[in-house]
């Protein structure tokens, strides 16, 4: 991990309140929201605040949802709005009605919107540079995982777990991920 990568990582894990509200506007949640026709109750875990507390969860050493619901009392706090209890059950349901689509939108309009920053002076010999980068994940032997990522058959049936391949294509200017693959992992002979 580069030192600049290791600074960002740092700052967002020790700052208190959620702080991707900067980096991910509103707006940009609401476009997507509004794209997907995703209808939701206004509460306290709306998508906006479940998405930002949700990413700061993802980058923090600390990936508790005691943690997290912490950020999002220290949040609400600075708004002098009524603090919640600190009970996680709330945010992690809100977290689960998350819709997988609204990720995906929200991760391509990110990647879109840094490409379009890339300036030629950080292209390399002219040329936006790609680099591709795979791996296979194991995940929670459930049911919906195993229908959907069933266990290689080179595991004998019920003693391992459903696996997954990813893909992610990254910009070498920006060191971000533009583009993001899950298949099943299928074995050749």
């Amino acid at each position: 991990m580069t030192l600049r990568v290791q600074i960002l990582k740092d700052k967002f894990s020790q700052s208190l309140g959620l702080p991707f509200k900067e980096l991910l506007p509103e707006s940009v949640i609401r476009l997507a929201i509004s794209e997907l026709k995703i209808k939701y109750k206004k509460r306290l875990f709306d998508p906006f605040v479940t998405l930002w507390a949700f990413l700061s969860q993802v980058l923090d050493t600390d990936k508790t949802c005691h943690n997290t619901v912490s950020k999002i009392i220290a949040h609400l706090a600075e708004s002098e709005v009524e603090v919640p209890s600190t009970d996680t059950s709330a945010y992690c349901q809100a977290r689960a009605r998350l819709p997988e689509k609204l990720l995906e939108n929200i991760f391509n309009f990110s990647a879109q919107s840094l490409e379009e920053k890339v300036r030629t002076e950080y292209l390399w010999c002219g040329r936006n540079v790609k680099v591709i980068d795979g791996s296979t994940v194991s995940m929670p032997d459930t049911v919906e995982n195993q229908k959907e990522y069933p266990q290689p058959s080179s595991q004998k049936e019920g003693c391992g777990f459903p696996i997954a391949k990813i893909g992610v294509i990254f910009s070498l200017a920006t060191g971000a991920a533009i583009a993001l693959c899950i298949d099943r992992c299928s074995e050749h002979s």
